[in-house]
């Protein structure tokens, strides 16, 4: 229904301001319309997502065109893409935002000067703003320490989350990584883990607590989550097949909300403060960068 809507206003744009030109001026047969169809067959059906995006800065960037009196899109030069920019700029959009409306529209006239015989890309100088990155939310060590507390072991779930919350702060491993771990993958004597992914392979060690809710968690909750026998699975859902990151981010979200955890908290969170909680106890910083996968610790 969205991307109707965004079809029939850039439509109605079209038939206002281009139709009227084309006896003059066949060669702007350069549509939106077209442009957007490229998009939806490369997106498939449905359309990916990128596709409304994309559709809904160039319906902003049509409308501007419109205030600016531009009924031909060969008429667009810099200084148009200039005060469209400007324009953004004073309404203070955020910068990310500002960014993709370059990308849309440096990607709209290089299809229209690919494709339609349109003269120049008047987007193809204009340079995306740099987009500051914000420090990683990081949670105080009482915190911390609340959070671990909260699945109290009362039954197999609550063994399973704590093995899973302390395993994931002892050693910073990334959502993927942990919800994708097996059985093999753990050394609970020698205190280790193995990851592997992207192609790479670390060796974290596990601290003794993170040890002990492992054992537990193996010895009385894991037999009996499993739905087979033979499944490498370390830790499997209700269902016994392995749990998704989204199941292990509704959970953190739980006993975040049990701890009283203010912060909007995710599994990142976990990871951010693993590392910022061993720098500030004299941690080597590159042996943090290693533990985490990381080539730069930022």
């Amino acid at each position: 229904k969205q991307a109707c809507i965004c079809l029939l206003d850039l439509l109605t744009w079209y038939h206002t301001h281009i139709i009227k030109k084309l006896k003059r001026r066949q060669s702007n047969g350069t549509t939106i319309r077209q442009f957007l169809y490229i998009i939806l067959k490369r997106s498939g059906n449905p359309p990916a997502i990128p596709f409304y995006p994309t559709s809904g800065i160039l319906r902003s960037f049509a409308a501007f065109l419109d205030a600016q009196a531009v009924v031909d899109l060969a008429d667009v030069n810099e200084t148009t893409m200039n005060a469209y920019i400007l324009m953004m700029e004073q309404k203070q959009f955020a910068t990310s935002t500002i960014s993709r409306n370059i990308a849309a529209l440096k990607s709209f006239f290089d299809y229209l000067e690919r494709y339609e015989n349109h003269q120049g890309n008047p987007a193809a100088r204009l340079k995306a703003p740099k987009i500051e990155k914000k420090a990683p939310e990081v949670l105080t060590v009482a915190e911390v320490t609340r959070l671990l507390e909260q699945p109290a072991g009362r039954n197999n779930k609550e063994l399973r989350d704590k093995a899973m919350l302390e395993l994931m702060y002892a050693t910073g491993i990334r959502v993927s990584e942990l919800v994708s771990l097996t059985i093999d993958d753990i050394n609970v004597q020698a205190g280790y883990i193995r990851c592997s992914e992207r192609g790479r392979e670390r060796i974290i060690p596990i601290g003794s607590v993170a040890r002990i809710s492992l054992r537990q968690y193996l010895k009385q909750a894991r037999p009996a989550m499993i739905s087979d026998d033979s499944s490498a699975i370390l830790f499997p859902n209700y269902s016994g097949q392995p749990m998704s990151r989204q199941g292990f981010w509704k959970i953190l979200k739980q006993y975040a909300a049990k701890a009283g955890i203010e912060s909007d908290i995710t599994p990142h969170t976990l990871r951010h403060s693993f590392a910022a909680h061993l720098l500030e106890n004299g941690a080597d910083l590159r042996s943090v960068q290693e533990m985490l996968g990381h080539s730069d610790i930022s």
